[in-house]
Parts: structure tokens; C-alpha cells; sequence
């Protein structure tokens, strides 16, 4: 179905620099408009002006902005609301009415149920047949928009992963992407546009649609590719790799590299790994992903897992003392286990969400399987076991994140080139490596008060991919 907000030419125009700044609209919508039972199709947003009508002329309106409804909840008793999320401005405004008007492109019945649904000042909904016959139209009058609808429809109808060795991977991976997201402060949506790659081996992020070039941003020189690519240059070509690379940059010059690699057959796969790197402070968390049962919500320990443990305290070893107050940590875990779960039959989501689980460094872990709370239920069982009914205090997703911006937790003077070794090593054993390396002028100041900061922020970013070459 397709959401119409509509706006007189004066209130688009008052909104225009708070539209551009935050990419997103939270609008009432009366309480009588029934949509849940008429969700079919992608929830499409569209956002026109509308200019006076004067009498004895015909509407003027025209397409200014599109977008996808995120969700759509309770305001208040009499009003409920939309968010559009994320909202893209149309670079040159698509005229709906008249004869150069798109809607004449459409049925007239479709075009009546469109005119119903964009009453001045509200927001209204259309069938998905309404938008179907738009979107064909659309894409024929303005072929520069094909790209903008192809990232937002790949966002609205988000891929539904099965139980498969392939899917479970690419849904850790996914997680990783958006936790690197977060951790970095780029919006959710720039990593969330994804269609199914050609092999189940290819790493998730070869899906990933990018999205078109921000003309705020296009003045930006990428020409030059980042550090990422002199680090994982050989991975780049030949079989024993599979890599891509995305690069995010914001209006201010940040930039983040997400390195997506793996060198082993989806079926012997061991598991998925992330690594953030904050170049400016030479420092980075590591983060293995474990899944629990989605009935229990827990793990057994196997010796594996113990050996996991070993090799990551070995990993610890890479920082170094802190010797200046920016340097200081909360403790000396750089290394964590995420226990993730993902429920069965859960709802589709149109923008990318961070599975739930508990977030556990390394020596906190060592202390639970020292301890009778993790042991197995069975009388004078040696089994062991992590899970929420085991652990009573563990880091959430939020709680971590917010700990890795403020740059409370991580290594201490560790090299891009022992960044490198770790995952190539990561790698070789037969794990799926998510690795983003942030770039950035910023102060630890500056970077304290960006992060603390709860206020509209501006979400422009340019995306940049290099694949790896499909003929090597």
C-alpha cells in the first residue's frame, strides 16, 4: 500500500531544512484510518505539496519526497501517527496533476482512490494496486528515480531468514553490520536495502543495494579508496576469499569502512566475528556471536567454546597500558561474546533492528562457569550453561554500544596492522569476519559531544562499494 502525507507548498517549504537534517517524519494520522487488515504491498510513504486551490482550477500538486513507514503507533486517544523512515527528497519535484502530471498515466478509478487519500493537511492510505500503477509510472516519466525506489523497496520487504546454514549466517552478519552501525553513528537504514546474493557462500554484505549518491555530498572526492583497501587489498581477487567492501562517509568527513570476508564453504562455517576499529584512538572491540536456543534462550559450554575463550583472552594481550586520561578503559576486556537469539516466526521489519542478547567480556564469562548458577540442572551434572536464566547481569545491546562510542571499552594502542592479522587469522580458522574501521578528525571532545548529543542530527552520508572481482 502506499501512505500519502500531504502538505500545503507553505508547510513543505518551513519543514524543508528539518526534512534534509533528519531524513525522517513522525505524522498524526486519524484514528479512523483502518490500515492494518490493507497492508499489502510495500508501506510506501509519499510526501507532495499542494499549492491553494483557487477557484475554478484544478488541483496542483506534486511529489516531493518518498519514503518507507517504519511503524505506525499510538499518539494519543483521538490521533495515531506514521513514522517515514527513511524519508529521501526527490531531486527535481515529479508533477502529479495537470497534463505533464504523472496521474494521468494511471487508471481513473486508481487515480480516484489517490485523490481520496490526499485530503490537505492529513495522511491518508491507498490500495497497493494505487501505488503498483504509480511506481510504473513514475519510473517511466523519471528514470533517475529508479535507484531511490529500488533502495526503499528493498528496505520494505526485508528478507525473512530460515533455519538453513546460509541464512543463519547472513542473519549474524546482518546483526554485525548494524552494530557497527550504531557504533559509529550512521543511521540503520544505510546498510539494510539487500536482496539475496547469487551463492550461499558469498558474504552478506555482497546483497547489500547501496544507496544513490546524496547530492549534498556528491563534491565529496572518493575516488581514492580508504585504508581498508591497502589492509584487505589481496582479498580482493581469487578464491580463497570472498570480500566486500562498503564505505559510508557523512557531511562532516567521517568515514566508515565495513569489510565483510570469509574464506570457508557456509556448511563448515564456524561462526561470525565483529570488529570495530576507532582509527583515532587506535583501539577495537571484538565480538563473537553465539546463538542460543530460541525455546530456552541458552547455550551449552563445550570445550570449543572453551578454547574460543583462550584464544580470545590471547587476543586481550594486544593492548597496551593506558598512559593518558583518553586512553583509560572500564576494565581490560576488549573481547566479548554476544548470546543472540532470534525468535521463531518473527514479525518483518522494514528498517534493520539489532537481534536481543546479552553482551559478556571474556572474565565476567570465566566467573559464571566458575560458579554453581551456570551448572546444568541434572544432580552432580558438569555441564554448563549460559542463558538468561543462568546470568542475572549482563551488558545490553544499548549498554554496550553506548560504551564503545564513549570509547569506555576497547584495546589501547593496537596497530591497523594487528587489526589485520587478527582477522586474517579469524578468517583462515573459518569464521565470518564483519570488521569496520572508522576514520575521523574529530577531537575526543568533538567526539564525546557528537555522541552525547540527543538532538536532530544530520543523517546525509555517501555510500561507496568495491566488490570483489567476480571473474578472478
Amino acid at each position: 500500500m502506499a501512505f500519502i502525507v500531504t502538505l500545503s507548498a507553505s508547510e513543505l517549504k518551513a519543514n524543508l531544512d528539518k526534512f534534509r537534517i533528519e531524513q525522517r517524519l513522525t505524522k498524526s494520522r486519524p484514528k479512523s484510518l483502518s490500515i492494518d487488515a490493507a497492508l499489502d504491498g510495500p508501506p510506501i510513504a509519499l510526501l507532495i505539496a499542494e499549492e491553494p486551490t483557487r477557484p475554478g482550477r484544478e488541483r496542483s500538486r506534486w511529489l516531493a519526497w518518498i519514503g518507507i513507514v517504519a511503524r505506525h503507533g499510538t499518539v494519543g486517544a483521538v490521533e495515531k501517527s506514521i513514522t517515514v523512515d527513511p524519508l529521501r527528497e526527490c531531486a527535481d519535484a515529479v508533477p502529479l496533476d495537470g497534463p505533464g502530471g504523472i496521474l494521468q498515466d494511471i487508471p481513473a478509478v486508481l487515480r480516484e482512490e489517490f485523490d481520496s487519500a490526499s485530503l490537505p493537511g492529513s495522511v491518508g492510505a491507498c490500495s497497493n494496486a494505487v501505488w503498483q500503477s504509480l511506481e510504473s509510472a513514475l519510473r517511466a516519466a523519471r528514470p533517475e528515480l529508479g535507484p531511490l525506489l529500488d533502495w526503499l523497496i528493498a528496505q520494505s520487504d526485508p528478507p525473512v531468514f530460515g533455519s538453513s546454514p546460509a541464512d543463519q549466517s547472513w542473519q549474524e552478519q546482518r546483526d554485525a553490520t548494524g552494530n557497527l552501525l550504531r557504533m559509529a553513528d550512521f543511521p540503520l537504514s544505510a546498510l539494510a536495502a539487500w536482496r539475496r546474493p547469487l551463492s550461499e557462500d558469498e558474504p552478506y554484505t555482497a546483497g547489500l543495494i547501496p544507496q544513490p549518491v546524496e547530492h549534498s555530498l556528491i563534491d565529496y572526492d572518493v575516488r581514492v579508496a580508504g585504508e581498508a583497501f591497502g589492509m584487505f587489498s589481496e582479498w580482493q581477487h581469487g578464491n580463497a576469499f570472498r570480500c566486500d567492501i562498503h564505505v559510508l562517509r557523512d557531511a562532516s568527513g567521517r568515514q566508515l569502512e565495513v569489510v565483510n570476508v570469509n574464506a570457508t564453504p557456509v556448511e563448515s562455517r564456524l561462526g561470525t566475528d565483529m570488529l570495530y576499529y576507532h582509527e583515532p584512538t587506535r583501539s577495537f572491540v571484538f565480538v563473537q556471536y553465539k546463538r542460543l536456543d530460541p525455546d530456552t534462550r541458552s547455550i551449552y559450554v563445550d570445550n570449543r567454546l572453551r578454547r574460543q575463550l583462550d584464544r580470545m583472552e590471547e587476543t586481550a594481550k594486544l593492548s597496551s597500558l593506558p598512559a593518558q586520561p583518553s586512553e583509560w578503559r572500564l576494565g581490560n576486556d576488549p573481547c566479548f561474546l554476544k548470546l543472540a537469539y532470534w525468535p521463531k516466526n518473527s514479525e518483518k521489519r522494514p528498517i534493520q533492528e539489532l537481534a536481543p542478547g546479552m553482551y559478556l567480556p571474556v572474565s565476567y564469562i570465566r566467573l559464571l562457569l566458575d560458579d554453581e548458577c551456570t551448572r546444568g540442572k541434572r544432580k552432580n551434572s558438569e555441564a554448563r550453561i549460559l542463558g538468561y536464566e543462568q546470568v542475572e547481569r549482563h551488558l545490553t545491546g544499548t549498554q554496550f554500544i553506548d560504551l564503545v562510542k564513549h570509547g569506555l571499552v576497547g584495546t589501547v594502542g593496537t596497530t591497523r596492522e594487528q587489526l589485520h592479522a587478527l582477522v586474517k587469522q579469524r578468517v583462515s580458522a573459518g569464521h565470518s569476519v564483519v570488521v569496520g574501521t572508522e576514520f575521523s578528525e574529530e577531537s575526543v571532545r568533538v567526539r564525546q559531544t557528537r555522541t552525547r548529543d540527543r538532538g536532530a542530527k544530520r543523517r546525509a552520508y555517501l555510500h561507496r562499494t568495491y566488490k570483489q572481482n567476480p571473474t578472478a
